[in-house]
């Protein structure tokens, strides 16, 4: 069963999130954080897929706090919008929405948070900076090797396409360096492809990523 519920952040903002809830006693929480393209189908099925595998996911709509509903595909057209929207909002609010997200799931026991595109920067950021998160899985952060000065509460693991135009292995590079306890995974694949609506989606990359992610999150979340 899934349903779009309010949340409020610690500043006060009102935003949206999808909840996805499993059959029967959930394992733990999941909090999945966006990519630039908002809370769109592609998320939703994240969020349902890992309550299939029986945890309560959650959503937060990050660019809530630029107007409600925002929900793009994946033309170039909505890759330009996205960024403008990831610019605008920054990396500080959406801490807070993320934390508001948790404080929901946490009812279901321990709480991973996984991300992709700039929702995989995100997890890492949140898992320096939240309490109360048990595991997080990074999928190719833009920016993420600026960001190895943070040091996480949780056990992360992270993921990279070694084709991705975004992330070059310079920087993949630098997070091995920088957090060897960190496991970093590099795919045949490039930027987005955990998406099957992108074209550059990579079916067998996707399925190991989730293994290790659900691995991940078996051994530490429930």
């Amino acid at each position: 069963m899934s349903e779009t519920i309010e949340l409020s952040a610690s500043d006060g903002h009102k935003l949206a999130a999808y909840l996805a809830q499993p059959n029967g006693t959930a394992k733990g929480g999941i909090v999945v954080i966006q990519e630039i393209f908002g809370v769109n189908s592609h998320m939703r099925t994240v969020a349902d897929d890992f309550a299939a595998e029986g945890y309560l996911a959650i959503v937060p709509a990050l660019f809530d706090r630029i107007e409600p509903g925002i929900e793009l595909g994946y033309e170039q057209n909505d890759i330009t919008q996205g960024l403008e929207y990831k610019n605008t909002v920054g990396n500080d609010d959406p801490i807070m929405d993320v934390a508001a997200a948790r404080d929901v799931v946490k009812s279901a026991g321990k709480v991973g948070v996984v991300g992709y595109c700039w929702g995989g920067a995100l997890t890492w950021l949140a898992a320096c900076k939240l309490d109360g998160l048990s595991a997080a899985s990074s999928y190719y952060g833009g920016g993420i090797g600026g960001m190895m000065d943070l040091d996480a509460k949780c056990p992360v693991s992270f993921h990279f396409g070694e084709e991705d135009h975004a992330i070059p292995m310079a920087e993949v590079n630098t997070v091995k360096v920088a957090k060897p306890a960190c496991p970093v995974h590099v795919y045949p694949a490039g930027h987005g492809f955990n998406c099957e609506q992108r074209g550059s989606h990579h079916p067998e990359s996707k399925k190991i990523a989730r293994e290790r992610t659900l691995e991940l999150f078996a051994k530490h979340v429930g």
